[in-house]
């Protein structure tokens, strides 16, 4: 076997693995259920809420990628090595570890300040952003500082020379220049936000028509071992992904 095929297998293999393991969960796939599960109040608001978090987490998370991304992406300065490290924190425990952080957090005198003076977090809607927001943000910083490390420096160079100032150059220059690589980054991070579980678990809890979201509706349905409904939720869940994913891959295709 040469090294074309050898590759192609192995790339090959991937799709088998993934792929498959979506299609065997067809073999108890339920039309009725399905249709019961897009019809139910409560199915319905676990994917608005689902939607309306990944987005807020998100969003936050963009906020503060996009200049930390530039920062590492273009300047050395003390710690930046320590913060390039710690991108990989959520990836290095569990989520659920990361969301039992967040919790023991509230617990200590700052945390509990925060909770009776600004914003509760356990067990609620903001809980649920939190534990998303800590979860993508450092794979958010890291997409988007390898969209700004593919912008030739001397790019941004001619502009200051032309008399651009740094914001100017950043938001004419920089932000146009990336913006496939950040349109890639957000779509990512919100689509990782959507499946969140262990951290939202962790923080907001299971609570019906309030914190439960997708992730954790098909968790409540596995857990009474209503196979048919757990797989109604999970292609749900797949098909709003991977529409995404498609979506964003068939855009950044066609402004390319």
């Amino acid at each position: 076997m040469n090294f074309r095929s050898t590759t192609i297998l192995a790339a090959l293999f991937v799709l088998l693995l993934y792929g498959g393991l979506i299609l065997s969960i067809l073999y108890f796939f339920d039309g009725k259920t399905l249709w019961e599960s897009l019809s139910s109040a409560r199915t319905l608001f676990s994917i608005r809420l689902s939607l309306l978090a990944a987005t807020f987490a998100t969003f936050l998370a963009l906020l503060i990628a996009l200049p930390a991304g530039y920062a590492l992406s273009r300047f050395h300065f003390k710690g930046r090595q320590i913060i390039d490290t710690f991108l990989e924190f959520p990836m290095i425990i569990s989520p659920a570890a990361l969301g039992a952080v967040i919790l023991i957090f509230f617990n200590n005198p700052l945390g509990d300040w925060i909770q009776e003076h600004l914003v509760t977090f356990i067990f609620s809607f903001a809980g649920i952003v939190l534990a998303q927001f800590v979860t993508i943000t450092g794979v958010t910083v890291r997409f988007v500082k390898s969209a700004f490390d593919e912008i030739p420096h001397e790019l941004e160079t001619t502009a200051r020379t032309l008399g651009a100032s740094p914001w100017h150059s950043f938001l004419t220059v920089s932000l146009p220049l990336a913006r496939r690589g950040i349109v890639a980054a957000t779509i990512l991070s919100w689509a990782k936000a959507l499946g969140e579980f262990g951290a939202t678990i962790t923080v907001a809890g299971t609570m019906a028509m309030r914190t439960e979201t997708l992730p954790i509706a098909i968790y409540m349905h596995l857990e009474t071992a209503d196979i048919k409904g757990t797989v109604a939720l999970i292609l749900i869940l797949v098909t709003i992904g991977l529409s995404a994913l498609f979506t964003t891959r068939w855009l950044l295709e066609r402004n390319h």
